[in-house]
């Protein structure tokens, strides 16, 4: 099925593993032009990209995007390239891997947790919409497309995560007011979000490695089995495409096999075996 992808311009924050980097993968696929952006593992991703065999159609960028001034720089950076970006997927997210309540959280990783997945999804979008104010929407019509990674913790909250469940609930209220806003710099650009559920990528590993928790995230569940990044990375890219989603904007896409806050399933209705080897041949993240 045509996207309309094919030779866009794509800026993916947080591209250095995990949903970000499946994003790239199928962005490329599609032909996209990529500006894959990383922070602390960025010379990671550089040397990842120098690998595939779309690196002459990709850069990547390096920024903090917490800082307000070093997204506007990666921003510079890429349509210094490649001339104007027209998609911006805002997936950067960091998830602390200590449980802790809020009255014991420390206030710094409370606020670091805050600025790193809402102030730094907010920075990267204010970018974006500056890119495209000073570029002007395309002259064949399809809209720029501006596409959110939150999650389900933002739906159901998490427990001793209150720091990350409050910044990604934060994210849909950013979603619902620049769905209007972005229309009046391209009047067919839209905005979106994806909500995973519990993902196979990286960042969830270590709670993913928790057989516990693998059996309380799954009883909740209809789709007897973890996400993997890839599943996320075709939602965005649906999302993002002009043709597919030509008239969504301001949607929260769930992606999390029907998952609802409450047990749908016993221990002896589930094949945890099976579970385990699913999650053990997901695509790497």
């Amino acid at each position: 099925m045509e996207t309309g992808l094919a030779d866009k311009v794509v800026l993916v924050t947080g591209a250095s593993g995990g949903i970000g980097r499946a994003v790239a993968e199928v962005f490329a696929d599609e032909g996209a032009r990529l500006i894959l952006h990383g922070n602390s593992h960025h010379d990671e991703l550089a040397r990842y990209v120098e690998l595939r065999p779309w690196r002459d159609s990709a850069i990547t960028v390096a920024a903090d995007v917490a800082n307000a001034d070093e997204v506007a720089k990666a921003f510079a950076k890429g349509v210094e390239r490649f001339g104007r970006i027209d998609v911006c997927v805002a997936n950067a997210g960091q998830w602390p891997a200590a449980n802790e309540p809020l009255h014991i959280m420390p206030t710094e990783r409370f606020e670091r947790t805050v600025a790193i997945n809402f102030l730094g999804a907010a920075y990267t979008a204010r970018a974006f919409m500056q890119s495209l104010a000073a570029t002007g929407p395309r002259d064949d019509g399809d809209g720029a497309s501006l596409v959110f990674t939150g999650s389900t913790a933002a739906r159901f909250g998490e427990k001793d995560h209150c720091d990350y469940a409050a910044a990604k609930a934060a994210l849909v209220g950013l979603v619902r007011s620049l769905k209007n806003e972005i229309v009046e710099i391209d009047p067919y650009a839209r905005v979106n979000m994806v909500q995973p559920g519990w993902t196979a990528t990286h960042m969830a590993r270590p709670a993913l490695d928790d057989p516990a928790q693998v059996k309380r995230a799954v009883r909740t569940m209809p789709v007897r089995q973890i996400g993997r990044a890839v599943d996320m990375a075709r939602a965005i890219a649906f999302l993002a495409s002009p043709r597919l989603s030509r008239h969504v904007s301001g949607e929260l896409l769930t992606v999390a096999g029907g998952m609802e806050g409450r047990q749908l399933w016993t221990d002896d209705q589930l094949d945890f075996a099976d579970i385990h080897r699913r999650l053990s041949s997901s695509d790497p993240g």
